[in-house]
């Protein structure tokens, strides 16, 4: 970036003053410490943030590698850190949730209540037949329940795998296979803007598909007690499961390197990717990168707007605040109902001091507020606010400016956080007590974390100059495998090209020639990231070539988008003639409904684009590079010499 557009924010003295990391030498200071001694710097941590029943000898297991472990011989709980040794230590009557339900109605937990609901469901998972080591898939809408089901499973060492409300059967059962789970929790609906939307039902669905034979039982929760239903013997009224259990339920101590969960996330190949993340190592992450980067203190509210059946909503939900005893809000809804004040209204309402979302929200709540001053942040008191936080894709600098300007009144940081949910939390981010604020840069590596830009060789490449993210050294957070694919996991993340040596992100970055500042340039594999939500291309291929009676060929790739980040543009060859006109429409409107079916809604393209071929090589290869240009409707300056068929580009070129 160059001297004329780069703009700082430095922070100010009452920002810095009772930081957690207070200024840049208390940064430096960190980061030094981690150099002298990388072990001994995650060893006192893990002493300091996290409650151990039996202490650990060793930090770092390094002789497997990339199969790292940390803190293996030691033994915890993610459940009594996060609910047990808060009501010991004095903060029972404490709010630890503020759920607002969609339609306004709020409830309040304390950590008393979150403790006893915890204990009472993972004394009926156990009555269930659920013990340590199997696996729970929860298929719910954002709720208390949710928070209480992840706590509940890991209070009994089962291990979760939450499945987004958002995706179809189809993904559900795919997961549930993979997962071999022995129970599912949902719901009998999720209430989302006003609607009412099947869970139980896409459950049901994804049952009847088959290879799901592992689950023996589904508790389901009444949301909306509208008639659903049951299968008797298999299906259990989440109420009837809990009557009579008792509220006291001793944790199931595990060992530091014991899953905690399996997050599924779209790869470069159709089939995604069952994240496996350890207890002990991720535990600590999670409420470290809470204390630092939010500056979270007892006094706060907090609200991450992600869902739990994303990383964000693990990390910054269900484990970092409530591992550090504070208050947080847990949201149903959707910011644009019942219009798209919602965000702020419920930061005046419940007095939020740090706000966690997406771009694709701001953004989104830019074009409403510029259209209606009702909805404008400056209609609501939003002076609770200290800290806002970015998260999921990077964000442009005239968002982050209007966030900035706003939302914060020009007086918060902004977080703008990267990582993945292979990270854990977060990996590159700026402390908002200590780091000079670049808008739509994600400054300087969280204290610990060695990330690198380095050429296709693995060699560090200048600042200034565009390569691929990498990260030096394991983290305790880190990914342990992909779930019954360890060599999927070693090809993903420590490929060859690099000797096994360096942790591949699977991300582009460029470091500023004079900050060292890190900024975010997109994926390097066939990944896109939409809204914040990673979707491999070759999933959504599959989806439409599974159109059988339709489909003949199709081809995925994302363009630019100034809601969304990036929107997926799909390149379809019918087998019968090339559509135009309302016919055009009507089958493409037929195809994003088979997507989202087969995956979710969240997987419609933006475009489809009718061709009677795709552009190929003589050899038979389709040519993404050429559709990502004419998805952007740029003129083709690449070599097309290789192509058979040249002509095919214009075709496509035309959108329906």
């Amino acid at each position: 970036m160059s001297e004329a557009d780069t703009k700082l924010y430095t922070p100010t003295p009452e920002q810095a003053q009772g930081a957690y990391v207070a200024g840049m030498e208390a940064y430096q200071a960190l980061v030094a410490e981690a150099e002298a001694d990388y072990e001994g710097y995650w060893g006192r941590l893990a002493k300091e943030l996290i409650s151990w029943k039996q202490p650990f000898t060793q930090v770092l297991d390094s002789s497997n590698a990339p199969f790292f472990k940390w803190f293996a011989d030691g033994k915890l709980n993610a459940s009594y850190n996060c609910l047990d040794r808060n009501v010991e230590g004095g903060k029972g009557d404490k709010t630890a949730i503020i759920f607002e339900a969609d339609g306004g109605e709020v409830t309040k937990v304390t950590y008393s209540e979150l403790l006893d609901r915890t204990c009472r469901l993972a004394n009926a998972l156990k009555a269930q037949g659920v013990q340590k080591g199997d696996r729970v898939v929860i298929y719910i809408a954002m709720s208390i329940d949710g928070v209480v089901a992840m706590q509940a499973c890991a209070r009994i060492g089962a291990t979760h795998s939450v499945v987004f409300g958002g995706f179809s059967a189809q993904s559900l059962r795919d997961r549930i296979e993979d997962t071999g789970a022995k129970l599912i929790i949902t719901a009998d609906h999720q209430v989302r803007g006003g609607k009412q939307l099947p869970l139980k039902g896409i459950v049901d669905e994804a049952l009847a598909l088959g290879g799901c034979d592992s689950v023996a039982k589904v508790l389901v929760v009444k949301r909306s007690g509208a008639g659903i239903a049951m299968t008797e013997g298999r299906d259990v009224w989440m109420d009837d499961a809990l009557a009579g259990q008792d509220n006291v339920c001793e944790p199931e101590w595990v060992e530091a390197e014991h899953p905690l969960f399996l997050l599924y996330t779209s790869g470069s190949t159709g089939k995604p990717k069952g994240v496996q993340h350890s207890t002990g190592g991720y535990l600590l992450h999670a409420a470290l990168t809470t204390k630092w980067t939010f500056d979270l203190k007892d006094s706060d509210v907090f609200w991450c707007t992600a869902d739990i059946g994303w990383v964000t909503g693990h990390t910054y939900i269900t484990y970092g605040p409530l591992a550090l005893g504070g208050t947080e809000i847990v949201f149903e809804g959707v910011p644009t109902y019942p219009d798209a004040g919602r965000f702020w209204k419920m930061i005046q309402d419940h007095k939020v001091s740090i706000f966690y979302t997406a771009p694709t929200a701001i953004r989104s709540l830019i074009k409403a507020a510029e259209s209606n001053e009702a909805v404008h942040p400056k209609s609501y008191d939003l002076s609770s606010l200290r800290i806002l936080g970015s998260v999921g894709e990077p964000i442009n600098p005239a968002a982050w400016e209007w966030y900035h300007q706003h939302v914060g009144g020009g007086r918060c940081p902004i977080v703008d956080t990267f990582w993945q949910t292979e990270t854990g939390g977060h990996m590159i981010t700026p402390l908002p007590g200590a780091t000079p604020l670049v808008p739509g840069s994600c400054t300087l590596p969280f204290p610990g974390i060695q990330a690198a830009v380095v050429d296709e060789t693995g060699k560090e490449v200048p600042w200034g100059q565009g390569g691929i993210l990498v990260v030096k050294k394991p983290w305790p957070s880190m990914i342990r495998t992909i779930w019954g694919d360890p060599e999927r996991f070693k090809k993903s993340y420590y490929p060859e090209d690099f000797k096994g040596q360096l942790y591949l992100a699977g991300d582009g970055a460029i470091r500023d020639e004079k900050t060292g500042y890190f900024t975010i340039t997109g994926r390097i594999d066939d990944v896109l990231n939409v809204s914040g939500h990673r979707m491999g291309t070759m999933e959504i291929e599959s989806a439409l070539v599974s159109c059988t009676e339709l489909v003949a060929e199709a081809a995925v790739v994302g363009r630019p988008d100034e809601t969304t980040g990036e929107a997926i543009c799909a390149f379809v060859v019918l087998k019968r003639p090339r559509p135009t006109g309302d016919e055009a429409k009507a089958i493409a409107k037929q195809l994003r409904d088979h997507i989202a079916k087969e995956i979710g809604p969240i997987a419609k393209p933006k475009d489809i684009r009718f061709g009677d071929n795709l552009p190929k090589t003589r050899s038979g290869k389709i040519m993404r590079r050429l559709l990502r240009s004419v998805a952007k409707n740029e003129a083709v300056t690449q070599d097309t010499s290789t192509l058979e068929n040249p002509a095919i580009l214009d075709q496509l070129g035309q959108a329906y």
